[in-house]
């Protein structure tokens, strides 16, 4: 991605975290929605906005929800960013968060992680240590 198509992929995420932090009317859409990474085409036409959704149950009715107010959310962020032509936005459901969690619960279960002996550190007397003197 070209440099003036990551500054304003930057802003757009920036500008889209700001309209889903307001909220919205709809009931389908629930939970805290983040924006994690928004990828922007070099021609500047085709935004692909990154979403994870906590609580994970609700993820799929929240996107859902979000999709079907695409253009709404494309003329809030148009609002606030002043652009000669605003990128048409697709959302993708971002399964990171949920790829990170399992990594997590994976780790903190794991049978091993305390029967892995520690050895005590040697202890340096200052007469051990030899020293040069010129």
């Amino acid at each position: 991605m070209r440099r003036r198509a990551q500054q304003i992929a930057s802003t757009l995420q920036r500008e889209l975290q700001k309209v889903m932090a307001k909220g919205f009317n709809d009931p389908r859409i629930r939970g805290m929605i983040t924006v994690t990474k928004v990828e922007l085409t070099d021609d500047l036409k085709n935004a692909k906005a990154y979403l994870s959704v906590l609580p994970e149950e609700r993820a799929e009715l929240t996107m859902h929800g979000i999709k079907a107010a695409s253009k709404r959310i494309r003329r809030d962020v148009m609002e606030r960013i002043h652009m000669k032509e605003m990128p048409s936005l697709r959302f993708v459901y971002d399964h990171g968060m949920r790829e990170q969690q399992v990594i997590s619960d994976l780790l903190a279960a794991d049978p091993f992680r305390d029967k892995v002996p520690v050895l005590p550190d040697e202890q340096i007397e200052d007469d051990q240590i030899e020293t040069t003197e010129e």
